[in-house]
């Protein structure tokens, strides 16, 4: 039952490890009190990447605040989603107090408190973290130290067979194969840091007034080795999320279908919880139609994911083709220009995962065209039927009954500092009121 935390009831919390297997007690609670609660209306939320337990329920309890009182008379129940992900203390959340997200360090140190969540999201790895610590406080000068460094990191995010999260990491699948590793976790480590340098120099200068002197300047590539270690847990943390979402949720949500066939489920992701949820979709047992409608909050994922064809190569499509023909309803994707972790970083790092080799070289500006973008950046591409509406024209009309629809959520998703932007501003009451419209959540008459 509801928690202190969480304000909204009935509420219940889901938990995953990393491969994907329930708390079965926690489960078992959520199964039974769905009937016991006459629920009839079931949102379920998967927080993202920056989220530990306690800052996935602080979301929660806020996202889910304004919820009874824009549909008092729908039999709503609330799931809040938690799975092994990691938060970087030094990204700001916006609205959170700073005992969540405090001003850190200068950025090349690593601070006690990620320290802590990289050993608990990487357990049994603490002599290699400790390793990475340590020469991010150091910054040996040799170019040797920083290739070390960067074998670290590897070692620190490698999955240990036999489990099964090596098969989730791929977004695309060039004619059935699924995308290898990232090059930037094999590739030469001095370049890939100085291009994250380059790029971290562009988000942190006032209006791009460093542009003209990070072209010209050879910058520190220890300035931009703790963003390789930030990006290679968040490679880490993407794995997790597919394998939860189609392992985990998708399973979950087909025994409730058994149990309750009149449930209506409402799944909702922010960033990588936003591909847990669409993975989820992939997990459904053959037939349930439980799932009336999806929403993807920032979406960390390739706009690609839901494409039959990519339009720069006919060989490849979307890992989640044609899933969303899975949804009873609509798959709404929120996305936002203030993102600057998905318009900046995202790309970066995507273009660098198939190509490292003159990554010095590479317009920031140019990989923000089609073939790098991310759902959260510019919403679902190549898929068509595809509607795109702002956020006001969403929440003025009725919503597509189906199909995929892209809704700019810039006039509320906008704050936030480097390196992540607006990415994590989601909690508005605007949004709530988008879940609600994509289910056809019966909502109370405007001005109430």
């Amino acid at each position: 039952m509801a928690r202190p935390a969480v304000s909204v009831s009935p509420y219940w919390e889901l938990t995953f490890d990393a491969d994907g297997d329930p708390d079965a007690g926690k489960r078992d609670r959520l199964l039974s009190g769905v009937r016991q609660h006459q629920v009839r209306e079931l949102i379920v939320f998967a927080h993202g990447w920056n989220s530990d337990r306690s800052t996935a329920t602080r979301l929660y309890d806020r996202f889910f605040a304004p919820v009874p009182r824009l549909a008092p008379e729908a039999r709503i129940g609330y799931v809040g989603v938690v799975w092994p992900s990691m938060r970087f203390s030094d990204e700001p959340i916006p609205d959170f107090p700073r005992a969540v997200a405090a001003e850190m360090p200068r950025r090349p140190v690593l601070d006690k408190d990620t320290r802590h969540a990289l050993l608990e999201t990487f357990p049994g790895r603490a002599t290699v973290i400790d390793q990475i610590a340590r020469m991010l406080d150091q910054q040996p000068p040799e170019e040797a130290e920083l290739e070390e460094f960067g074998r670290l990191v590897r070692m620190l995010v490698e999955v240990v067979p036999p489990g099964p999260q090596a098969l989730f990491a791929a977004d695309t699948l060039a004619e059935g194969v699924p995308q290898s590793a990232p090059a930037w976790l094999s590739g030469p480590v001095t370049a890939v840091c100085e291009e994250f340098a380059r790029a971290l120099a562009r988000l942190e200068a006032p209006d791009g007034a460093a542009e003209g002197a990070a072209s010209f300047s050879l910058p520190d590539p220890w300035e931009g080795a703790h963003e390789l270690l930030r990006q290679a847990t968040y490679y880490a943390m993407k794995r997790r999320a597919g394998t939860v979402g189609e392992r985990g949720l998708g399973r979950v949500v087909g025994q409730l279908a058994a149990r309750e066939p009149r449930l209506r489920v409402h799944p909702v992701g922010h960033s990588f919880g936003a591909r847990l949820v669409s993975f989820a979709l992939r997990g459904l047992p053959k037939g349930v139609r439980t799932v009336k409608s999806v929403t993807l909050l920032q979406g960390a994922f390739s706009h690609y994911a839901f494409a039959s064809r990519l339009p720069h190569d006919p060989r490849a499509g979307g890992v989640l083709e044609g899933q969303q023909n899975r949804i009873d309803g609509p798959l709404v994707c929120c996305h936002s220009r203030h993102d600057s972790a998905l318009s900046t970083i995202y790309p970066l790092a995507s273009r660098m995962a198939g190509d490292a080799r003159g990554i010095a070289a590479l317009d920031i500006g140019r990989m923000l065209g089609a073939k790098w973008g991310a759902l959260g950046h510019d919403g679902v591409q190549a898929v068509p039927g595809t509607r795109s509406l702002t956020l006001a024209a969403a929440l003025d009309r009725p919503l597509p009954a189906s199909g995929c629809v892209n809704v700019d959520a810039s006039a509320v998703v906008r704050r936030g500092g480097p390196p992540a932007g607006a990415h994590s501003d989601i909690v508005h009451r605007e949004l709530a009121q988008l879940v609600l419209a994509a289910g056809r959540v019966p909502r109370a008459a405007a001005g109430t």
